[in-house]
Formats: C-alpha cells, sequence, structure tokens
C-alpha cells in the first residue's frame, strides 16, 4: 500500500496504479495525435537542414583509393602466381616463334629449347612483371597512412588485403626467378 506525503499525495503502489488506470483511459484518437505529433517533430529535425547530433562527418580522405590498391594488389599477386591470359598468350607466341625458327632437321636439344624453353620462360617473365607489380602497389598502399593525414588509422581490412598482395608478391617473384632460372621445372634433356 502506498503511503501519503505531508501535501497529501500517495506514494508507492497505488500512486503508479492510477497512472496506469490514467494512460488506459486515453483513446486511441489521443494516441494517434501523440503519435503523428512526435513524426513531424522528426520530420523537421531531420529537413532543417542540419545533421543530428549523433552524426559527424569525418574529415579527410574516406581510405577509398585505398581499400582499392589493396585489392588490385591482391589481384596483381593472384596473377602473378597463376601467370594469367598475358603470360598464356605470350607463351603461345614463344612456342610458334620457336617452330617457324628451327628446323625438323635441327637437333633435339634445339629443339626442345625453341619450342618449349622459351615459352616456359616467357610464362615466367609475364608472372614475375606481375608479381613485382603486385608487390610494390602492396607496399605503396602500407606505406601510404605515413603520408596521409596525422591521426587518421587505416582500416584493417585495407591492411590485410595489401599484407596478403605483398605476399603473394613476393612468392610469385621467387617463383618466377625460379622458373626463368630453371631452378624449378628444368627443361628434360636430350638423350
Amino acid at each position: 500500500m502506498g503511503t501519503k506525503t505531508v501535501d497529501g499525495t500517495e506514494t508507492g503502489a497505488e500512486a503508479k496504479k492510477e497512472e496506469v488506470t490514467a494512460d488506459a483511459v486515453k483513446t486511441d484518437d489521443e494516441r494517434a495525435e501523440e503519435r503523428a505529433t512526435d513524426e513531424v517533430t522528426a520530420e523537421n529535425t531531420e529537413t532543417d537542414g542540419e545533421e543530428p547530433a549523433h552524426v559527424t562527418e569525418e574529415a579527410g580522405p574516406s581510405g577509398v583509393g585505398q581499400g582499392a590498391g589493396a585489392v588490385v594488389s591482391a589481384a596483381l599477386g593472384l596473377v602473378g602466381l597463376t601467370g594469367g591470359w598475358v603470360g598464356t598468350v605470350a607463351a603461345a607466341r614463344a612456342t610458334l616463334i620457336g617452330q617457324l625458327q628451327t628446323s625438323s632437321g635441327a637437333p633435339v636439344a634445339k629443339q626442345i629449347k625453341a619450342v618449349y624453353g622459351d615459352a616456359w620462360h616467357a610464362t615466367a617473365l609475364w608472372g614475375g612483371l606481375f608479381a613485382l607489380v603486385a608487390l610494390v602497389t602492396g607496399v605503396v598502399v602500407l606505406a601510404r597512412p605515413a603520408f596521409g593525414a596525422p591521426g587518421k588509422p587505416q582500416a584493417a581490412w585495407i591492411k590485410s588485403v595489401a599484407w596478403a598482395g605483398v605476399s603473394l608478391g613476393v612468392i610469385g617473384l621467387l617463383l618466377a626467378v625460379l622458373k626463368y632460372s630453371d631452378a624449378l621445372l628444368a627443361l628434360p634433356t636430350a638423350g
């Protein structure tokens, strides 16, 4: 039960019960009018041309260019590992040139080198070029915050993707050097 104060008002459970009863007595029209008033107030605050207090606009670059550079770095790293379309075309061209320049009476070792070895080296060369571009692009993206706006950190996903591009570039460059130098999958000897 509630207690009465000096001025005669009730406190406690009975006072709360009276408040609930007063809210229940409101008609649907009164409730709809309150909702409409709330909506108009919300619309007015949005259309005044001012942003709400909780929305703040960050100054400085948004990082879109860095994100794009990181994705390009990772994509080029993958192309560096696989050789890509350009490497395939270069290898086919080297094979065709090798077939045209060697006669059927040439020694087998010369035919193997001209037809297959030059194509293998062309694939390695193009893969290495793509890997090198991926490596440089990833390093530039990772180094960019040092020359940008102070106090604005780089997003974690940009760093992760850029590091992936750098890693793929290093691996692709290493594989390209090993393929080009015939240390990896050397041509068979004719014998």
